[in-house]
């Protein structure tokens, strides 16, 4: 999820809040935004021709996670083995691509505390990936705060997150953050909206396409599954003015998680050629 005010006034900072909107001013400094040293280069291309798109589907790697139990420590060993598994599968894709790739830091906290991108945690945020320092930040208590009280039953619900702010990292080694980020700086309200979503769903397939490949070792029940994509819906963006939505309506938000999962392919999640009826 992106959050603050492009154009250098604030830093971009790529959140999650399990679906929720957060953009609002961050606490941090121009160096929190993507550089060229972040992946590629600020082109249109790298977006919407990235060499990922033609690697197919991420190889499974096998994952099997930790049950949940209600302890900090139990949640941290959950978000570790899921982390190492997407480290491993994104190392495998990028390589299969011909791209660099380094693995992201985590900090899972379960204190207040400063990231390059600002302070945590922000209002209602259990999640974000901060591109100054390629590190994911997860509250280990917010992520079941923020999560509408669901069961620890259903990882789904947590693992999907931590997908997501693994798929901004990916975005950011690739260098479509730093292609979004440029093209923000100067657009009007209507095309920054228009990319933010773009930038977001993005993640939420690639969440996805993860979530699909690891099925045989993570497997859902229909139950599980149909509760993550319910969650999904309902924190879409459909009650808010068009001018506040830079996320994507329920159907997208859980639409594009649906592509991923299903169809596995990461061509599937290039939204940036997407018509604008598939983001908005």
């Amino acid at each position: 999820m992106i959050a603050g005010i492009f154009g250098g006034i604030t830093a971009l900072v790529v959140l999650g809040i399990l679906g929720l909107t957060l953009l609002g001013a961050q606490d941090g400094t121009a160096g929190a935004r993507p550089t060229a040293s972040s992946g590629g280069t600020p082109t249109r291309a790298s977006a919407t021709g990235s060499k990922l798109y033609a690697t197919g589907a991420l190889t499974p790697v096998n994952c099997s996670l930790p049950r949940i139990d209600p302890t900090s420590e139990s949640m941290r060993r959950f978000m570790d083995v899921l982390s190492d598994c997407l480290d491993v599968s994104w190392s495998r894709q990028f390589q299969k691509a011909g791209m660099r790739f380094d693995k992201p830091d985590r900090v899972f906290w379960l204190e207040p505390g400063r990231s390059p991108c600002g302070t945590y945690p922000a209002s209602g945020a259990s999640a974000f990936y901060c591109p100054a320092n390629n590190t994911m930040y997860v509250g280990l208590r917010h992520v079941v705060e923020t999560s509408g009280d669901q069961p620890l039953s259903h990882y789904a619900v947590f693992a999907r997150v931590i997908a997501h702010e693994y798929g901004h990292h990916v975005q950011d080694r690739a260098g479509i953050l730093l292609y979004a980020d440029r093209k923000m700086d100067s657009a009007d309200t209507g095309t920054r909206n228009d990319t933010s979503r773009r930038i977001e769903l993005q993640a939420q397939c690639l969440a996805g396409a993860f979530l699909g490949a690891e099925r045989a070792t993570l497997p859902m029940t229909r139950d599980q599954y149909t509760t993550m994509i319910v969650d999904l819906r309902g924190r879409g963006e459909d009650h808010l003015p068009p001018e506040k939505r830079d996320h994507g309506s329920g159907r997208h938000y859980a639409g594009w998680v649906v592509t991923g999962f299903n169809e596995l392919d990461l061509a599937a999640c290039n939204t940036w050629t997407a018509p604008p009826s598939r983001v908005s």
